[in-house]
């Protein structure tokens, strides 16, 4: 058996017949059945994640809408209570630390929740980066996080809720029993369908919510979903996964997630990212599907017209198209949707087609 951290959902995982890898520290099933039967489940119905490893930093105090502001590049000051935002944070260089999404709690309190691989690095980087009157509290280890994906999740919740689900928005969020349990429901999630996660602290009954999804999901052949459908389900929505599409040493700009970037404020890196903004970016990522045979990994090379000219960032054969699709950075020059790139595998060069993204 694997070591690491187990879940507070861990015994259902066990139970479920779940594939179980150590994930960043973490006990979690990589699959229950097949990846591509979890896959479609969530495209199709509805599917159930346990996301815990997640990391959850409190920032509160009189000054934290300016902090926030200064530490990541999209804004947060001014959005009201009950919103969410998705936005990198990063380097004096450009370079991301890491991607995040931030909650508004309450007028000067707000909750960053992280990536799994960067809880310690994002810990020690915002905890060396403190200033003015800020209070910071890392909430990880008190965090049960389920995501319950697919066009049924409304369905399923509306069950065991009185939460007004349909006039949530996208990237909002709220507070109210869930099964009895007073829990904070946000719609968000990592699989560009409807969905709602599912954040309860340790002094609520994490097991029996989650039990209580999977018996009101029952009639829409609800399905548990491992990490490995996790990863192509947001490939297919072309979401960056930090580590292989971002990471330190490419910028939000070159990701084509310039949108969370707010040049008309201060932040960390903002100098770099508006020299950038102004000359352009020479590499970008772009989405390809393959024309030949075979499937795109992460590192692999990309070639144009004879030459080494990227990589491959991710790549997996799409359960929903039913063919292999990646992305991969470019130079901006070649990256125009048809434009024809080789992936290298196994050392034979295999055609592929730049195309729009997200894939479906």
């Amino acid at each position: 058996m694997e070591e690491g951290k187990k879940t507070r959902l861990y015994e259902r995982h066990i139970e479920f017949g779940g594939s179980i890898i150590n994930f960043n520290g973490y006990l979690l099933p990589v699959r229950y059945t097949s990846i591509i039967e979890e896959h479609l489940a969530v495209r199709n119905a509805v599917g159930v994640f346990d996301v815990s490893h997640m990391g959850e930093f409190i920032i509160e105090g009189g000054e934290s809408p300016a902090f926030i502001d200064w530490l990541i590049t999209n804004r947060a000051s001014d959005i009201p209570i009950g919103k969410v935002v998705y936005s990198p944070m990063c380097l004096e260089t450009g370079g991301i630390v890491d991607d995040l999404l931030c909650y508004r709690i309450d007028d000067n309190k707000y909750m960053l929740v992280v990536n799994a691989a960067n809880t310690e690095k994002d810990r020690n980087w915002i905890r060396e980066h403190l200033k003015w009157n800020i209070n910071f509290t890392d909430i990880t280890d008190d965090i049960t996080l389920i995501a319950v994906q697919g066009p049924k999740s409304r369905d399923v919740l509306r069950k065991l809720t009185n939460i007004d689900l349909e006039n949530l928005k996208y990237y909002w969020f709220t507070t109210g029993k869930v099964a009895g349990e007073d829990i904070l429901v946000s719609r968000t999630g990592y699989t560009g369908e409807l969905g709602y996660e599912l954040y309860i602290r340790s002094e609520n009954d994490a097991l029996k919510i989650y039990d209580a999804v999977m018996d009101a999901g029952s009639e829409y052949n609800i399905k548990p979903v491992g990490l490995g459908a996790r990863d192509t389900l947001r490939l297919e929505k072309k979401m960056c996964l930090y580590g292989n599409d971002i990471d330190e040493t490419t910028t939000p700009l070159e990701a084509g997630i310039g949108w969370t970037v707010k040049l008309d404020k201060d932040f960390i890196g903002r100098e770099v990212l508006l020299k950038q903004k102004k000359e352009g970016v020479k590499r970008i990522l772009v989405g390809f599907k393959m024309v030949g045979r075979g499937i795109p990994r992460h590192g692999y090379d990309i070639y144009i017209a004879g030459k080494k000219a990227g990589y491959v960032t991710s790549g997996t054969h799409s359960p929903s198209l039913n063919e292999p699709i990646g992305l991969g950075y470019v130079p901006i020059e070649n990256s125009g949707i048809g434009s024809e790139i080789e992936i290298s595998i196994r050392d034979k060069r295999v055609n592929a087609e730049i195309v729009e993204t997200p894939f479906i």
